[in-house]
């Protein structure tokens, strides 16, 4: 029997759907609020959640957020109710983790549909089992299935609106949901590839590039290259500045492209677009990236070395889990040195030096 846990503060809806699904055979679990919800979800762990957006304390997209946090329960189908979807529309409902949603007044036999389309897309595998998130997550760190599934399920979700709206979008709704798309697949092409590096520096054979002192013309070009992409992910070349003078700097080339897309990547990332983002470069061979962004405190700086991510419950950035760990492998495989000093409000300044003649 599938357990379907409803979270509703209006007392004659959650008795309305919970008589309906009962009828239907589904064992239901009631709740009045978000607080309430998420201690029935972890009691009962339902299949499938049906969630009003809108109620007083913590709101529907809290109990999602929570849920898809939550290890035991993030592959629970999850179904907003709202009575103004233009609170929160569809789209962004996706982008949240939602696989559907119920707008207000709907009938029984719509809440129905629902439910039963929902339970059957979970029964095709409509979310990755979760036996192969414990197994990637054990693979790197705890950061990893979020990674990955994020911009996955971005993909999914988008594709899903496409499939069954498709009728009913005009061109500009259309072309913003395929570049959504485009953005999500290349997101998730970034992360598999920083995944598949990291294990070529961890089985490393000896035949990877060796590191070199590097030209000038070399060095402009890995920094030039590494702000092309980066401005191309975020649409911030007005915002990042270079300040180049080119001396010694000892890596494998291919490795300094990579190490330079990662941390201006992270300062464009971790700051707002319109302000700056800075790229130096002394002729001792010592690169700076500073940014004016939110900044980290001092004991967050000294973990850096555990690869976490910070205050992701509030901000949901990526890129300083698997970028950092596999910046970090490349700087320590050209011997250099990688410092970071940050203050919270204040921006982050990142010195890496490449400087080690071999």
């Amino acid at each position: 029997m599938k357990t379907v846990l409803v979270i509703d503060d209006e007392a004659a809806i959650l008795e309305i759907c919970g008589m309906a699904l009962e009828r239907k055979g589904f064992h239901v679990v009631r709740a009045r609020s978000g607080g309430e919800g998420l201690e029935m979800a972890k009691r009962h762990v339902p299949d499938l959640v049906l969630c009003d957006i809108n109620m007083p304390g913590m709101d529907g997209r809290g109990v999602l957020r929570t849920l898809r946090d939550d290890v035991e329960l993030s592959t629970a189908q999850f179904v907003l109710m709202t009575g103004n979807p233009l609170a929160v529309p569809p789209r962004k409902g996706m982008e949240l983790g939602a696989d559907d949603f119920l707008t207000k007044p709907f009938t029984v036999e719509e809440l129905l549909a629902c439910v039963e389309a929902r339970l059957r897309r979970a029964h095709v595998h409509w979310r990755v089992e979760e036996r192969m998130m414990r197994d990637l997550r054990s693979t790197l760190s705890t950061t990893l299935p979020h990674e990955f599934f994020t911009p996955l399920s971005g993909i999914m979700g988008m594709t899903e609106i496409l499939l069954s709206e498709f009728g009913n979008l005009d061109k500009g709704e259309t072309l913003e949901i395929l570049r959504d798309i485009d953005t999500s697949g290349k997101r998730l092409h970034r992360t598999l590839s920083h995944y598949f590096a990291i294990l070529e520096l961890e089985m490393d054979d000896g035949t990877s590039e060796a590191p070199r002192d590097l030209g000038p013309e070399e060095i402009d070009k890995a920094v030039h290259d590494a702000v092309e992409r980066v401005c191309a992910r975020h649409e911030r070349r007005t915002d990042i500045s270079l300040e180049l003078r080119y001396g010694k700097c000892h890596a494998a080339l291919n490795d300094l492209c990579t190490i330079l897309d990662e941390l201006i990547d992270n300062a464009c990332s971790f700051s707002l677009p319109g302000t700056p983002v800075q790229v130096c470069l002394t002729d001792d061979g010592v690169f700076t990236i500073r940014d004016e962004g939110r900044g980290m405190t001092p004991e967050q700086t000294e973990r850096i070395g555990a690869f976490r991510q910070f205050d992701r419950k509030r901000f949901e950035q990526q890129g300083l889990g698997l970028g950092l760990a596999l910046t970090l492998g490349l700087v320590t495989r050209s011997k250099g040195r990688l410092s970071v000093e940050s203050a919270p409000g204040e921006g982050t300044t990142v010195r890496l030096a490449m400087n080690q003649n071999r």
